[in-house]
């Protein structure tokens, strides 16, 4: 995560913006950017989204590595993703080239997981229960999926999920839009 925050200050800094007007933009207090453009805080997937809106880039900047471009992802090659402090692993199970719209992912969410605080973001969202179940929340009303079920919904609406199984992980393949992972 170090290359996060270190492009979170890189691109302050690009942007002429004082820790206090990213606060003020982002709600986060100074103390708190602080420690986080210094890698002493952790930090939620959905403050790194709050912060991208206020610096004006997709969330997808700052995992941004690599230029490759691929259009086949053999299962020897695709990356596993995991944001700090969130027990979900991503699998990337798309191709990468430039300007491209859709995040396909394998998540995989382990027994017991409990629920996530819900966000929201432009774009939309498609799931799909390869295995186990999920309970997926969207504009308050809790969805419980098995294998097989779908759901699909436009990102604006608050939302969260949650594997309720204790003893069964969960596998979903996702296709989002915007794109969340560059790489």
């Amino acid at each position: 995560m170090e290359h996060v925050y270190k492009k979170i200050r890189a691109l302050r800094i690009h942007q002429e913006l004082t820790l206090k007007d990213l606060s003020e933009k982002s709600g986060f207090s100074v103390s708190f950017l602080s420690q986080v453009e210094r890698g002493n805080s952790s930090l939620a997937i959905t403050s790194l989204q709050k912060i991208a809106e206020c610096l004006g880039v997709p969330i997808t900047y700052f995992f941004e590595v690599e230029k490759d471009i691929s259009y086949h992802t053999p299962i020897a090659k695709r990356k596993t993703l995991q944001i700090e402090g969130s027990p979900v692993k991503y699998v990337r199970i798309g191709g990468n080239f430039p300007d491209r719209a859709l995040e396909p992912l394998l998540n995989v969410l382990p027994p017991g997981q409990t629920k996530h605080v819900a966000f929201q973001h432009p774009g939309e969202e498609f799931y799909y229960v390869v295995k186990g179940c999920v309970t997926i929340v969207v504009d308050e009303t809790e969805y419980h999926l098995e294998q097989g079920d779908t759901i699909h919904f436009p990102s604006s609406l608050l939302h969260t999920w949650y594997n309720p199984s204790i003893v069964e992980e969960a596998e979903i393949l996702s296709v989002l839009t915007p794109v969340i992972f560059r790489t």
